[in-house]
């Protein structure tokens, strides 16, 4: 399987997933501004892939020196605003980094390096457990519908969405998978295919305008898709598209799952209402590939993520079980538990 992110001598290495799946080709990211890029050039995302690459920026900033560490936070926070791990990852460097002051600057320094490691190599663990927890309820002999990439590339390892999708292949489900390529940024089309088709799971690439023909025709067993944010009422901020795949899911009798750490979880926010939306260039969308696909002086909007109310959620799977309505009493039964 791909390795999203490592830690290396160099400096934190990740796979350019722009380049994909034409090119496999790498970047060496060597100071904490390399990394804060690295985020908000999508060279790396994924809300879990991101909030490992800010653990990552922070313990390199810390090495090298070379800012305050106030300022380190600041400039990795501010790359993008939706996925909430990218800012728990922040703050448990941020409260590590208060509990050694006093200490030694190489001990410092090292621990911080080893607290990044151990942010990657838990988020490996938790997705599998995800997908464990997942996968019994995909339904045997049918097709998996997914939306944008929440597999190893969105995360340190194995993936979320795919994390169950996989798990259920492994536990024997003889399952396929329609993958919606997911515009702009083709995340469905260049990266879920390429991981699953690496993987041996047979994929079929759709239009994301095609979902709701093949749940009305009996095609989907169940959607399974990512989060970048889910608000305490159960609300889920996910790439853009997703609210439209629940709502047909709903219309169609389809089970509509989320697949999600508990660092995705953002209990303060009441519901999704509170989630800022980010918003990227127009050339994603007037463009592709570097070619336009539409009028110069056209008006454009480009909303990265759109939010899903929870009645639209049959349930979501997280690594310490599977919350089901009424999400304000089960996923907060999940986080103190």
């Amino acid at each position: 399987m791909v390795e999203t992110i490592v830690w290396t001598e160099e400096g934190v290495v990740m796979i350019d997933q722009r380049r994909l799946p034409a090119e496999e080709v790498y970047v060496t990211c060597r100071d904490y501004r390399e990394v804060a890029e690295a985020i908000r050039s999508m060279v790396i995302r994924g809300a879990p892939a991101i909030g490992v690459a800010a653990a990552m920026g922070v313990a390199l900033g810390v090495v090298r020196g070379d800012a305050g560490f106030e300022e380190i936070c600041r400039t990795l926070a501010s790359t993008r605003p939706t996925a909430v791990n990218l800012f728990w990852a922040i703050d448990r460097m941020r409260r590590l980094h208060a509990s050694l002051q006093g200490k030694p600057a190489g001990e410092i320094r090292a621990r911080m390096v080893e607290e990044a490691q151990r942010i990657r190599l838990e988020d490996i663990a938790i997705n599998e457990a995800i997908g464990r927890n997942g996968a019994a309820l995909v339904p045997d002999g049918k097709t998996v519908l997914t939306h944008c990439n929440a597999g190893a590339l969105a995360t340190a390892g194995y993936g979320t969405a795919l994390g169950v999708i996989r798990a259920a292949r492994a536990a024997g489900k003889q399952i396929d998978v329609f993958a919606d390529e997911t515009r702009p940024f083709l995340q469905g089309a260049r990266l879920t295919a390429w991981e699953l088709l690496h993987d041996g799971i047979p994929t079929t690439i759709i239009t994301d305008n095609m979902a709701g023909h093949f749940m009305k025709a009996g095609r989907i067993g169940c959607v399974i898709v990512g989060a970048d944010r889910i608000a305490a009422n159960g609300d889920v901020a996910n790439k853009i598209g997703t609210y439209s795949v629940a709502v047909l899911a709903k219309e169609n009798h389809v089970p509509f799952y989320v697949a999600a750490p508990i660092s995705t979880l953002d209990l303060k926010l009441p519901s999704g209402d509170e989630i800022p939306i980010e918003q990227r260039s127009p050339a994603e969308v007037t463009h592709v590939f570097g070619v336009p696909v539409a009028p110069a002086g056209a008006a454009v909007e480009n909303p990265a993520f759109d939010v899903t109310p929870n009645r639209y959620v049959t349930a979501i799977i997280t690594e310490r079980g599977v919350a089901r309505p009424p999400y304000g009493d089960s996923l907060r039964g999940l986080v103190v538990g």
